[in-house]
């Protein structure tokens, strides 16, 4: 895992196409935002995590890292 530090109004890259933007520091919480594509689903892991029980049970689903 890569660990980054970031001050409010920098942004991390990921790839060619998806962005976040640090927007706020309060205390231990960090509140960012994500630039990606229409295309690209971003999903917190916990409802990620409920998508992945709710479908078919013949798909195969990518498991999310803990972080």
């Amino acid at each position: 895992m890569l660990v980054l530090s970031r001050a409010v109004g920098e942004i991390i890259a990921i790839g060619d196409d998806i962005a976040l933007h640090i927007l706020e520091l309060n205390g231990s919480q960090v509140k960012f935002g994500v630039a990606a594509p229409a295309g690209v689903n971003v999903h917190r892991a916990e409802v990620y995590q409920k998508i992945l029980r709710s479908q078919d049970a013949n798909t195969h689903p990518v498991p999310v890292p803990n972080p």
